[in-house]
């Protein structure tokens, strides 16, 4: 078989479905190389900074990794701007889904929100509220959604600081990406994102 026959998934027949289930686990395997190139690609992003996005990216990651944070977060903090191009009024949400399978709720929750933290930094120059995270105060990760702000993505503009290459994080986003999705023993109990 080289193709379904159906025109209507309500169609398909259980071989056609096993058919396109291995193909797509196939397709699957290459996610890690797809993530990779999509991160590639942030270097002709959004302009006006001192950096790519790219490079941003990476030197939030390499913050992550000098403070000490696990590979999860590491590659959370790398990724955590992965939507810029494709969503960039919810982009933080985009970056979120793409690592939610295979990552700890924490860093999904992390990732979900860091735009809202992020406005603690701007938003007052928009006459805006920019203690809008407060209303997530109680949420368990809600230090760590601060401190992934303040401490990598905020302080990540610095074209002085030493910031390793996109193959330096390449083997951990190959790690991290071809996981299990949804493993249990993995995400753990997971928060709500609202």
């Amino acid at each position: 078989m080289n193709s379904v026959k159906f025109t209507q998934m309500k169609d398909g027949t259980r071989e056609e479905y096993h058919f396109l289930d291995r193909l797509e686990s196939e397709f699957n395997q290459a996610l890690p190389e797809r993530i990779l190139k999509a991160l590639s690609d942030l270097q002709h992003s959004l302009s006006g900074y001192q950096l790519s996005r790219l490079e941003h990216s990476l030197q939030s990651a390499a913050r992550a990794e000098a403070a000490g944070a696990d590979e999860e977060m590491i590659v959370g903090a790398l990724i955590h701007d992965i939507g810029d191009e494709l969503a960039p009024y919810n982009h933080s949400q985009l970056a979120a889904s793409v690592i939610r399978p295979y990552v700890r709720s924490e860093v999904t929750w992390v990732l979900h929100h860091h735009g809202l933290f992020q406005n603690y930094y701007y938003a007052h120059h928009f006459d805006g509220d920019r203690n809008e995270r407060d209303r997530y105060k109680d949420h368990p990760a809600y230090q760590l959604c601060v401190d992934f702000c303040e401490k990598w993505d905020q302080a990540s503009f610095d074209p002085a600081y030493p910031t390793p290459n996109l193959e330096h994080f390449a083997p951990m986003v190959r790690r991290i990406f071809s996981r299990k999705p949804f493993d249990p023993a993995v995400i753990g109990e997971e928060y709500s994102l609202t």
